[in-house]
């Protein structure tokens, strides 16, 4: 019986200590949660957290382990320790402490800044609300009846009557409910994490409204160069708030890395890095800065240059590189510094995209054709010129379509009046270079390097036949032509053929034609000694003949002399004759007789005539034949004389 009363006392006992809470035991995983019943100090007189031992939840949370208590003054709730993941943030919410400032998005967290310590957070300061300082992966053992935990993966609190923001079964409802979806489509659990040559943009959510005609807040901290590590990249709010910080977009942007951000500080934007590319400067327009001296000069009146760390067009172009720039506090214009070529024809469009806007040029021409003139322009700027051609035409499209465009077209315009469609065509070349010589001077005017300009071939618009037409008969003489030079062509080849032919064939009988050559030449020497031979006997004839003559000349002298001589002598005898036998006729006569004779007898003459046709007197023939004796000595003598 004793140990019946025994067993019941100590059951009883046990029931005791447990429904009193006299002894309370908290597993290593757990925390205990301690809220006083009653208290002869009294109630609370604000808020919900005892710190003088009022009824109420107590500061201060119970470990792994057994725990001794008044009886039936306590109550504990137990409740899992607080674990973050690892790589994951999480945010805490106060449920006790100081209101919050109108201006305050956040709790500030300057000086109660341990959550796991709710008398500290509480006597210094601490704010209730949704706090600036969020939680980094581990494991807390933190009060969750003064703090509400949102993790990616649940909501640590302890529900509490009358808790519009947590229900009866631990859920979030209500303004936190809110809070927690945005902090989810924020991606506000995971940390931000920059990679491949981007950056963020970050814009803030707390500090000071940004000054009157400010669109971007400026680099906090006295040395802007090491602002980042100031704040921690806007990871410590307090301290970015401190400096002087303002809310709305920053100029500072992040580049790659890992940074734990309160989504309800600071959202971000991810972008990508500005990249200039080779063959380009980029122009920077900054929206933000002080106000800067123009570097132009008075000179330049299109507009002003500025510094870097001005706001305006900066004077010095970047070069081709990767930068990490906010776009909405500097716009950057590509600008092309290698050659770029403009082309006004119709769906032609140049790499650079600058003339995908612009068509072919059209002409009224001297003699009234309206032809559509191609042309392409090959134009260069200069990197020093870049930011004063963007201040004066704001981009390079505008300079293109607003400025080139219609200077370009006016000149050509000017040009077709003065020619005429054939002189169009036929003085391309010429046309092209007075083109370029004129036009460069005006594109100087506007920062410009013309550099060549490339004239097509007029053409019609749609339903013009007519130059069509004067195009064919063109083409037509020209085909002509060339059949012209083909002909003259294929006649010299014909030739070539005909030689290539004959020697070919002189080839074949070169045997026969050296022999036969051969035989020319030796018929040749042959003749030619011949007449080395005829002309030497002829020449050994005429001395031959020449040494007879003479001999005979001198003989015919001698004898010439000689019968000059006997004639003389003669002639004396015979007038002494005469003179004797009485006279010159009967003188005469005898040697008329004489000299008949001896030609008959000479030329065997019959003296007597075989037929005789009548008689005469004696008379009569002695009268003819002293005319024929003296006929015949006359005849006698010129034989002489000639053979003399």
């Amino acid at each position: 019986m004793l140990e019946i009363i025994l067993a019941v006392s100590v059951l009883a006992l046990i029931i005791l200590v447990y429904a009193s809470n006299m002894l309370v035991y908290i597993s290593n995983e757990k925390i205990g949660i301690v809220e006083k019943k009653w208290s002869l100090s009294g109630s609370l007189e604000h808020g919900f957290i005892a710190l003088s031992g009022e009824a109420g939840f107590q500061p201060e949370v119970l470990r792994g382990g057994f725990h001794l208590f008044f009886p039936f003054q306590y109550t504990i709730h137990r409740h899992d320790l607080v674990t973050i993941q690892q790589g994951t943030l999480a945010y805490v919410f106060a449920r006790d402490g100081q209101a919050m400032a109108p201006t305050q998005n956040l709790a500030c967290n300057k000086t109660a800044n341990d959550f796991t310590d709710v008398r500290g957070f509480l006597t210094s300061a601490g704010q209730k609300g949704l706090q600036r300082k969020i939680l980094r992966e581990g494991t807390y053992a933190i009060n969750l009846a003064q703090f509400v935990v949102l993790s990616s993966e649940k909501v640590y609190a302890l529900p509490l009557p009358g808790d519009t923001n947590i229900n009866s079964e631990g859920q979030v409802v209500g303004q936190l409910a809110e809070m927690l979806n945005e902090l989810r489509k924020r991606n506000g659990f995971q940390p931000l994490v920059i990679r491949d040559d981007k950056l963020a943009v970050i814009t803030t959510h707390e500090g000071q409204s940004l000054p009157e005609g400010t669109i971007v807040a400026p680099v906090v901290g006295a040395d802007p160069h090491h602002a980042a590590s100031y704040h921690h990249d806007y990871q410590n709010p307090e301290v970015f708030i401190d400096a002087g910080g303002y809310k709305g977009r920053q100029l500072q942007v992040l580049v790659e890395g890992t940074y734990y951000l309160n989504a309800r500080f600071a959202s971000y934007e991810i972008v990508e890095k500005r990249v200039v590319a080779v063959g380009y400067v980029g122009v920077v327009v900054s929206y933000t800065g002080k106000a800067g001296n123009d570097v132009t000069g008075e000179a330049y009146r299109h507009g002003e240059l500025v510094g870097s760390d001005e706001k305006g067009v900066q004077a010095a172009p970047l070069l081709p590189g990767k930068y990490a720039l906010n776009p909405y506090a500097k716009r950057v214009i590509d600008v092309p510094t290698t050659n770029f070529i403009l082309k006004w024809q119709s769906g032609a469009v140049g790499s650079h995209e600058l003339d995908k806007h612009l068509s072919e040029v059209s002409l009224i021409t001297k003699d009234a054709f309206e032809p559509d003139l191609p042309l392409s322009v090959v134009v260069n700027i200069d990197y020093k010129m870049a930011p004063l051609v963007i201040q004066r035409f704001g981009d390079i499209q505008k300079l293109v379509e607003q400025t080139l465009d219609p200077m370009v077209a006016a000149y050509f315009k000017n040009i077709g009046q003065g020619k005429t469609l054939i002189e169009l065509l036929q003085e391309r070349s010429d046309i092209q270079e007075r083109a370029k010589a004129e036009m460069r001077k005006n594109f100087e005017g506007y920062n410009l390097t013309l550099n060549e300009v490339l004239i097509g071939t007029p053409r019609a618009k749609t339903g013009d036949t007519q130059i069509e037409v004067i195009l064919k008969q063109l083409r037509e003489r020209q085909v002509s032509r060339e059949q012209l030079e083909t002909y003259k062509t294929k006649e010299t080849a014909a030739v070539q053929e005909r030689i290539l032919r004959e020697a070919e064939a002189k080839a074949k009988q070169q045997t026969a034609i050296t022999e036969s050559e051969l035989a020319v030449k030796i018929a040749e020497n042959q003749g030619s000694a011949a007449v080395q031979k005829a002309i030497k006997s002829a020449e050994e004839a005429r001395q031959t003949a020449s040494g007879a003559a003479d001999a005979k000349r001198t003989l015919a002298n001698a004898e010439a002399y000689q019968l000059q001589q006997v004639g003389e002598a003669q002639a004396k005898a015979t007038r002494l004759n005469v003179e004797a036998y009485g006279g010159p006729e009967l003188q005469f006569q005898q040697t008329v007789l004489l000299r008949f004779a001896e030609a008959i007898e000479k030329g065997h003459i019959a003296m007597v005539p075989s037929i005789q046709t009548g008689g005469a007197s004696a008379s009569a023939v002695d009268a003819f034949l002293a005319l024929a004796a003296k006929d015949l000595l006359n005849k006698s003598e010129k034989k002489e004389a000639i053979v003399i």
